[in-house]
């Protein structure tokens, strides 16, 4: 090969190398840029904002107040909004729990006591309207089992509740039987039960009678409250919203 040509190979080679430096330096430019913006599209978490509750100062004894607008220490499974309840059949169009601010003041002392033991209350029902108490003689028309909506009963009164403990982890207090169990095995003087469900049974009737209610022989879950036992029977109906 001559001189010249040789010179000329040369210089092509060089020029293509050069050409090969600069594609693998954009590369790398690229590649850097590029974990620069993964590097910014971290997430963070949303910050989580404290509720604040309600205050019953001020408020009238008379009116109607939903529970938990004023604590999130009580618990609920509102049978009568469902299907799982002795009528077997859904009476309430929601799922609230609502009471009159002199029952719900109570409520509110006797739980604030529970917690401190590692309970907390658990409702099962609360006010019922008046209504609803028509509707639910219609399925069931027997006093034993459903008080007469002429008459009406202290849960359409708001001066009544329903309830039963759990652990403040969410484990249901042992009571004996489940909610509405209509038997002498949820009778507050049957005592041929296991001390368990006995010395359940005492904390819950015991602390209940200390903040004013007082219970019914026949079912180890209703608590009237007795200063209400004079209030009107009601029909006010909550809102469900959407």
């Amino acid at each position: 090969m001559k001189p010249k040509h040789l010179l000329l190979l040369l210089l092509i080679c060089i020029t293509i190398a050069c050409k090969n430096n600069k594609t693998t330096a954009a590369i790398n430019i690229v590649a850097k840029d590029t974990t620069i913006v993964k590097k910014d599209t971290v997430v963070v978490p949303p910050v989580k904002q404290e509720i604040k509750y309600k205050s019953l100062s001020g408020l009238a004894d008379t009116t109607f107040v939903r529970l938990a607008d004023y604590s999130g220490d009580f618990a609920y499974d509102l049978r009568y909004a469902t299907t799982n309840n002795f009528l077997k059949a859904k009476v309430y169009d929601c799922p609230e729990c609502y009471t009159r601010v002199k029952t719900a003041k109570a409520l509110l002392k006797a739980n604030k006591e529970f917690v401190k033991l590692g309970y907390r209350i658990k409702f099962f029902d609360c006010y019922r309207p008046n209504s609803v108490q028509y509707k639910m003689w219609k399925i069931v028309p027997n006093p034993q089992y459903v008080a007469n909506p002429k008459k009406g009963s202290i849960h359409n009164k708001g001066g009544a509740v329903d309830i039963t403990l759990e652990t403040l982890d969410g484990e249901e207090v042992d009571m004996g039987t489940d909610f509405d169990f209509f038997g002498k095995r949820a009778y507050h003087d049957n005592t041929n039960l296991p001390k368990e469900i006995l010395a359940n049974r005492k904390l819950l009737k015991e602390t209940m009678e200390k903040y004013g209610f007082w219970s019914i022989r026949t079912e180890w879950w209703h608590y009237n409250l007795s200063a209400m036992s004079n209030a009107k029977v009601a029909n006010f109906k909550w809102d469900c919203g959407e």
